[in-house]
Parts: C-alpha cells; sequence; structure tokens
C-alpha cells in the first residue's frame, strides 16, 4: 500500500655490515589509513644512514654503525595518520539499487521496483492518484512535475493533454479532468522509456539527491542516508512537525548527530522515534512497521553499512535480499 504525506533532499629491512661499511635501505610503508584523516595517503619520510667509519684493530670485529630506525627494535617515530578506504554511500550503484528495492517492499509489496512505473491507484489518503516508482501524487505537486518534465522532453505523449487538469487538482484528492482516461494513459506512458526516465529523475532529485546529501552532512552512513530517504519519499521535504525537516528537527533536540559528535546509533534511534510519532498523526500511516520491522531491524544489528544479507518485515510481509 502507497504512503505518503503532502510536500511542496587507502619493510624496513635491518642494518648490515659489509667490509666495514654499514648500508642501511630503507624500505618505506604506506601509513595505514585512519577514520578521521584526509583521504589520500601520508607518505612517511625516507632516511639513509651515513657510512659510519670503523677503527681498524686487528681484535676488534668489524661493527656497522647505524641509525636507529633500522633496528630489530619498533621504531618509536609516530606514524603518520590517515584513514581507511571510504565505505560506499547509498549514491552508490549496489546500493541505491538496494534502497529502491526496500522502498518498494513498503510501497508496493514487491521488490522489483522497477515493475512499478505503470502502477496508479486512488488508495484513498486524499491525495488523489498515487502511481510510479515512489507513489508520485496528483494531490501533492509531484506528480504535475513529473509529467511536465516527461513532456518536455517528449511533447507529443499521452500525459501531455492532462497538464491542465493536473495542475487544477494539485493540492486536493479531486479526479476532476482525469477521469476516465488518466490511468489507462498513465499504463501506456509507462511502457515508454522517456517516461521512466523523467520517473527516475523526479525522484533523484526531489527526493533521493537532497536526502543522501543531507545525510552525508550529519555523518550517517549507509542506513542513516536510507532511513532519510525513506522518510522524505513518505513525508516530503517540507519543515513542518510531520515533513522530512521537522522529524529532523525533533530528533536533534534529543541527539546530536556524527558531524556534531554525537553517536550514530543514539541518534538514528531518536529520528525513527520522531518519524514515528509523525506517523501516528495520520491514520493513513499508523501502521509503523516499515520502521519497526525493517529499518529498526537493521539498526540493532549495528548494520549502519546496509551489508547483505537483508531481512525485514512490512506489512506483516516478510522480505530479503541476500546478493
Amino acid at each position: 500500500m502507497r504512503r505518503k504525506d503532502p510536500r511542496v533532499w587507502m619493510a624496513g629491512t635491518a642494518a648490515s655490515a659489509v667490509a666495514g661499511i654499514a648500508v642501511l635501505a630503507v624500505l618505506v610503508i604506506p601509513d595505514e589509513e585512519q577514520p578521521t584523516a584526509p583521504s589520500g595517503l601520508a607518505a612517511a619520510p625516507t632516511a639513509t644512514a651515513a657510512p659510519s667509519p670503523v677503527p681498524q684493530t686487528p681484535s676488534a670485529s668489524v661493527t656497522a654503525v647505524a641509525s636507529p630506525r633500522p633496528s630489530a627494535t619498533p621504531s618509536t617515530r609516530p606514524a603518520a595518520s590517515v584513514r581507511p578506504a571510504a565505505r560506499a554511500g547509498l549514491d552508490d550503484p549496489k546500493l541505491k539499487d538496494i534502497a529502491m528495492q526496500l522502498v518498494s517492499s513498503a510501497e508496493n509489496s514487491s521488490l522489483n521496483w522497477r515493475a512499478q512505473y505503470r502502477y496508479i491507484e486512488d488508495i484513498g489518503d486524499g491525495r488523489g492518484y498515487t502511481g510510479g516508482i515512489i507513489g508520485f501524487c496528483s494531490g501533492t505537486g509531484d506528480m504535475l512535475e513529473l509529467v511536465e518534465q516527461y513532456t518536455r522532453r517528449k511533447p507529443s505523449n499521452v500525459l501531455a493533454g492532462y497538464l491542465a487538469a493536473l495542475r487544477r487538482v494539485n493540492g486536493s484528492a479531486s479526479h476532476a479532468g482525469l477521469d476516465p482516461g488518466f490511468t489507462a494513459a498513465w499504463a501506456t506512458a509507462a511502457g515508454d522509456k522517456a517516461f521512466q526516465q523523467a520517473q527516475n529523475d523526479v525522484r533523484d532529485g526531489m527526493y533521493f539527491n537532497p536526502a543522501v546529501a543531507r545525510a552525508k552532512s550529519d555523518g550517517l552512513r549507509a542506513l542513516g542516508q536510507f532511513i532519510y530517504y525513506d522518510a522524505i519519499v513518505m513525508h516530503g521535504p517540507g519543515d513542518d512537525p510531520v515533513s522530512f525537516g521537522g522529524i529532523r528537527a525533533a530528533a536533534l533536540k534529543r541527539a546530536r548527530p556524527p558531524a556534531q559528535g554525537g553517536d550514530e546509533t543514539a541518534y538514528l534511534n531518536a529520528f525513527l522515534d520522531a518519524r514515528v510519532a509523525a506517523m501516528r498523526t495520520e491514520s493513513a500511516h499508523e501502521d509503523t512497521s516499515r520502521v519497526d520491522t525493517a529499518q529498526r531491524v537493521f539498526l540493532k544489528a549495528g548494520n549502519l553499512n546496509l551489508a547483505l544479507p537483508l531481512r525485514w518485515k512490512v506489512y506483516g510481509d516478510t522480505f530479503s535480499i541476500t546478493g
């Protein structure tokens, strides 16, 4: 079932003594990466010990004099700090596809999100027709934006004739000027690659990209980025208490995100608490399982990177992604 609120976001060697001359060979090891240092490698400076003169006494053994660094004991020189390779974000193609499947499990009870380009119905939530891969609505403006973008790319399309009606019904649950042919025209358009790409682009421009950018700026990893994305899809990007901005503001009153020195898990729990509270203000969102038995399950398991396999439930249905 569709759920949506209104919206108008990377060896040193030991010294050897040969014929009284000390030869020091230093093999530089790339420094290990540290989580908080800038990306890239900070190479340690190289040093070559100068040969030391050795007294030539008949009874004395030849001893090479070397600097401390190549000795058998560990070097006391501080290691340069760098960080490990950055983890993939939700905009990584594989993780993005996982995110689309997760949303589709809640929006359409299916992991096959590409099959949803043709989906359209009125679910009786006061937002008119709901359609497409994330539930664009005739009453909330994003369906209008979608059809306008499609028409700019392909003026002679089967939905262009409904633009005037979509403008009139924006902000309401009305079907005036859309019935009886709009749903059939939508299904026809869904077979057009241009319409599919328009859906992808409006999804990314209005919801996916802003949500991932905001989550990254808050220091959140892939799970947190998905939590933001799913919230903005359902609640919209506004700042009122039941929109994404209001939900985030409520969470910030209880916990700090990693970018502000806070604990990631604690902050995400606060965000999910605030989201559930917002969902419960509206009967259409009273089932909070897409949070309770999906996102909260990943969070409790410590799966902040959305590593596979994933198993969850939404509205009583069990889903899994194993690879």
